[in-house]
């Protein structure tokens, strides 16, 4: 199980470094010189929803990897984080980080934390799949366009037509492809429904908590992929047979090696921390 927090700038914005994103409630206030008596500093709160979260995430992912959540069990973690806002990880709508002033000339990099991880299971972001895992995306702060697919099974390859490109083409069908702005309902995408195969774009600075179940690990066989797309009539001529029935559309997707601009900037987490000791999964 893994909770990220992703910080994307927006598509044509400019936010400065990494480093820089800063965090809510860190204020630091001068000591008055009237009071000598020393007081101990009382360890910060951690917020409720973030905490419930975590609970919840320890006693949910707790099946062998590749076990998808129960519908209550979905139900319970969409609950929590429909629920959450950007203070209970530490962010603000009101950090210079999510109000750019400036023009960018280039893709910008996605900065990204991780809140927590066990390793008991481990700008824009690309289309990407998410093998074995189920996925539970809230965004936070900002506006985000998002797309994507789930393989139509069985595995249809464009063949012939394909050759030119790649041999490893597949059909794939589209299962999003909207603009989301904050607050809405949490996203969960499912190891072969729900959009397993999906691309962020950012159109305004925003802030996106993932929770991963499992996380990614390549030695257990649940690396990254990456894809290209390309439109269902570069490479159909109706053989197949599909139609845009009910509003579904279709869409060749082709593995390539880790794009450029998949690039992410980690940063230390320095929000609320989540209390393992009162887990007893």
């Amino acid at each position: 199980m893994t909770i990220k927090a992703i910080v994307e700038p927006g598509r044509d914005q400019s936010v400065g470094h990494a480093h820089k994103v800063g965090y809510a409630n860190r204020v630091i206030k001068k000591r008055s010189s009237r009071c000598k008596k020393k007081t101990r500093r009382a360890s910060p709160m951690v917020p409720m929803a973030l905490q419930e979260l975590f609970v919840s995430c320890k006693q949910v992912f707790q099946a062998p990897a590749g076990t998808v959540p129960s519908p209550p069990d979905v139900k319970r973690l969409c609950d929590i984080l429909d629920k959450m806002k950007p203070e209970d990880v530490g962010l603000s709508g009101e950090l210079q980080f999510f109000k750019p002033t400036t023009a960018y000339n280039v893709t910008p990099r996605v900065t990204y934390t991780t809140i927590y991880q066990c390793d008991k299971f481990s700008g824009v972001i690309p289309l990407h799949n998410h093998p074995e895992m189920t996925v539970f995306s809230k965004l936070l702060l900002g506006t985000m366009h998002i797309k994507s697919y789930d393989w139509v099974e069985p595995a249809t390859s464009a063949g012939e037509q394909a050759s030119s490109i790649s041999s490893n083409v597949r059909l794939a069908k589209l299962e999003a492809d909207s603009v989301f702005t904050a607050p809405c309902n949490t996203s969960v995408l499912y190891p072969t429904t729900g959009g397993n195969i999906h691309q962020f774009t950012a159109i305004t600075p925003c802030a996106v908590l993932d929770v991963l179940g499992p996380p990614y690990s390549k030695q257990d066989g649940r690396d990254c992929s990456y894809y290209k797309e390309f439109p269902y009539t570069a490479f159909s001529n109706g053989e197949l047979g599909l139609a845009r029935e009910d509003g579904e559309s279709y869409g060749w997707l082709e593995e390539t090696e880790v794009p450029e601009n998949s690039e992410m900037d980690g940063i230390e987490y320095l929000g609320p921390q989540v209390d393992e000791t009162t887990c007893s999964c």
